[in-house]
Formats: C-alpha cells, structure tokens, sequence
C-alpha cells in the first residue's frame, strides 16, 4: 500500500481545481433542481408526528432564517446538482449560526463549538460552507445589516477557513485533533452565549422543566402554592403543551426500557456513574425547527436526592438529508450511531452521555439535555457582531473538518488567493435570495392548504 506523502496529497488538491474551480463555487441555479420546494419539505415529513407537521410549516413561515433552519432537505437538494471537488471531510450538514453554541465538557469547563449534528454525514467539504454561507446572508439581514456588510461578514468567515486550514496542514496531526479556538471569549456574541450557558446547569432545567407533585389529589402544583407541597416533595414534569408533554404507562415504559441498550454502550466509567441515577419522570419535548415533529424524549432522574437532577434527551434521528445524493456514502446501519460518532469526528470534547438506542423500532440519538449550553440569537449579530461571529464559525468548521478529513487536500485546493471566499459570499447572497422566495412559497402554500 502506498502511503502518500504530505506533498503528493497538497497536489491531490490542486488537482481537484480541474473538476471546479475555485470561483466557480459562486454559481447557483435554482431551476437545476427536478422537485419542487414544497414536495421535498413533504417528503421530508414522512414518518412524523401528525399533529407537529402544521406546527413546523408555521416555525418554517415565521422569518426566512426560521425557513432555511427547516430546509436542509431543499438545501441538500440543491447543492447536489452543483459541481461537486469530491474532497470529503465529515460534514456538520446544517452547518448555520444558530448551530454553534456553548456546552460544558467532561471536566466541566465550557466550550464552543458546533453542536448541532442530526444531518452528520462524510460529503464534499464545500457543502458545509455553502449552508454557513447563505446562513450568515440570512442572519445579516435579520439582524439589520446592508447586503454589503453581509457578503463581507462571509469572506470573513472563509477567509479565516482557508487561513486556518492552512496552518493545519502544517501541524502535527496530534496537534490538530485537540487544537483550541484562543480567543473566543473576544468575540462579543460568544461571550454572551458562554454567559448563557453558565447559567444553563441542571438545577435551572429542574427549575424550569419541573414542578412538586402535590400530596393531595387535585391540589395545584405550583411551589408558588402552599398547598398541598411540601419542601423536599418528589417533583415531574411541568406541562406545557405541545412543547412539553408528560409520558406515562406503555409509552414510558418503552422509553425507560430503550436506556437498557444504551447504558451497555457507554464507556465502563460512564455506566457507573449513570448507574448511581433513578428515573423518575418522561415527557415528549418539542425541540427546534428542523427537529419538529420528530419523537423526542427527556427522561428526568435523580441522583443524590433532588438537588442531583440529570437530564437525558432521547432524540429520534432519521437519515441524514443528504444520504440520497451521497451514494458512495456508508450506510448508516444506526442513524443515532451516525450522529453520535460524526459529532465526536468533529468536536475536540463531546458530551460524556453522548450515545445511540431504539424505541419502537426507531433509531434514537440520547445525550444530556440544557447542561450548561447556550446559544446565540440574530439580535446579537448587531453591528460588528457578525463579522467577529463570522470567522470563529469559520475557524470551528476548519477544526472539524480538519479532524475528520485531510487538511493537506484541502488546503491544496483552497491555494493562498481570496478567490474561494470571494465566490462563496456571491453563493451566499444567491442562496439567501432563493430562501426567501421558497419562504414566500411555504406561506402561500400553507394559506392555500391550512390543513396541511
């Protein structure tokens, strides 16, 4: 077997210019695509909760940035039918700037980075840029910016891409897998989201997601009441219908009992300390945009006592939107599985619960729930917010992408010039005009259909 050099691989890069240019990642043509927006958003509602689908068209119709969160589908489409450098790195796949966000590591210190992975998938490195692009378009003007100042929070943001992917193709490999993002807290709309996530610790869930069971039949639950609670009481899910439901018989025992299969896959030190932990309660949780309608599940347990809540998510993970258009892709024998490994491809820490069961037949993601995570809203991509934003989301995807593909092929592709950032702030601006116009369609289409 061959084993290619460091410069043969740069080359290997290089070539690939050949198949696309660099520039030529500025072209978009919507009308490349054979299926229409509105049939493959209904395609992708297949197997869902009925009663959520209207609830996600109504996310989807808010704003067009609420749309694209909900379109990955369409997205994935789309960049299907475009020329493809076949330089394949493990994909975020709705790589936007709402998915990147703080989260506590396994020694407790917070961390940023990408953490959304529910399309996870190895492709072409340029898709993932391609959606934080156009994402960074949309949350410019939501935010307030000037197209100009939009395109340029882009080129920021591939600049740094192409910078940093540079500097990994000349470290040690070692180095690159648990290579640190330094100045994060410099970046005002990081700051807020680590303040955020500070906050985020599992006795603010147990504050927020739950409330005492009342010691005497029909008296209120609310600790604001004296009624009928004690301190110390037992405590369930507080109810907030649809996006916070209480499960109980059948259907929570079949939860309960997928955690079987789960415990046995995590690490020997992890069984035991989930092991110290009781269930008490499970509820069905609507989450997100793109996520609605999917079965989602939050088991409440108990460690020491009710200050010690732990909060797990039993999240059900279809194929990713892009396996349809990635046939030399691996089959996903177990779409939790993919998710759960494609996260760990690309963040340098992972959530220490991270792991993969089956409910009913279906294939489920499970990982903490709110411990210590935040994330940012388009107001605070204000003023010169965005760019700031722009190159850590830059500098995140060289990291995954890096850790999880060959940064010498794609450095070699990328070259020195400011060409690639520059056709990809025009793909941006494209793509972004195009979301509004399939916006635009989803909420005729709803009005034409109200039942749908």
């Amino acid at each position: 077997m061959h084993w290619a050099t460091p410069q043969e691989r740069r080359q290997l890069g290089q070539a690939r210019r050949k198949q696309v240019g660099r520039q030529e990642h500025s072209e978009f043509n919507p009308k490349a695509r054979n299926t229409s927006t509105l049939a493959l958003i209904e395609r992708s509602m297949r197997g869902r909760v009925s009663a959520l689908i209207q609830l996600k068209y109504q996310l989807m119709a808010e704003s067009p940035f609420g749309y694209f969160r909900g379109a990955v589908p369409v997205m994935a489409a789309d960049l299907a039918v475009l020329p493809s450098t076949g330089i394949v790195c493990q994909l975020c796949g709705d790589a936007h700037v709402r998915n990147l966000g703080a989260y506590a590591a396994p020694d407790g210190r917070l961390v940023f980075d990408i953490n959304d992975f529910d399309e996870t998938i190895r492709g072409p490195f340029e898709w993932d840029l391609k959606r934080m692009a156009a994402s960074l378009v949309l949350a410019g003007r939501g935010s307030g910016h000037k197209e100009a100042s939009a395109r340029q929070a882009v080129e920021k943001c591939i600049d740094r891409y192409c910078a940093q992917m540079r500097a990994f193709a000349r470290m040690p490999h070692i180095e690159v897998g648990r290579s640190q993002v330094r100045r994060l807290g410099q970046v005002e709309p990081v700051l807020d989201a680590l303040m955020k996530a500070e906050r985020a610790t599992p006795q603010h869930t147990y504050a927020q997601l739950t409330v005492p069971v009342s010691s005497k039949p029909g008296a209120p639950t609310d600790r604001s009441s004296s009624v009928g609670w004690k301190p110390g009481a037992p405590r369930r899910f507080k109810e907030s219908k649809p996006t916070l439901t209480r499960v109980t018989g059948r259907q929570a025992a079949s939860v309960l009992a997928s955690l079987t299969a789960y415990r046995e896959m995590l690490e020997p030190q992890r069984q035991h300390l989930l092991s110290f932990y009781r269930p008490v309660d499970v509820a069905f949780k609507v989450v997100g945009t793109g996520s609605v309608g999917l079965r989602d599940y939050c088991v409440y347990f108990e460690g020491n006592g009710p200050g010690d809540p732990l909060f797990l998510q039993i999240k059900e993970e279809p194929a990713s939107a892009y396996a349809p258009y990635l046939p030399d892709a691996h089959p996903a024998h177990h779409n939790g599985q993919r998710v759960a490994e494609g996260q760990r491809a690309m963040q340098v820490q992972s959530d220490p619960f991270l792991g993969w069961t089956q409910v009913a037949g279906r294939q489920f993601l499970v990982r903490q729930l709110n411990d210590h995570k935040g994330s940012i809203d388009l107001q605070d991509l204000a003023g010169a917010g965005l760019e700031a934003y722009g190159e850590v989301c830059g500098e995140l995807l060289a990291r995954g992408h890096a850790r999880s593909g060959d940064p010498q092929v794609i450095a070699g592709y990328l070259g020195s010039g400011g060409g690639f950032a520059e056709a990809l702030a025009k793909f941006g601006s494209l793509y972004a005009d195009r979301t509004e116009k399939d916006r635009e369609d989803i909420c005729r289409s709803r009005k034409a259909r109200p039942n749908r």
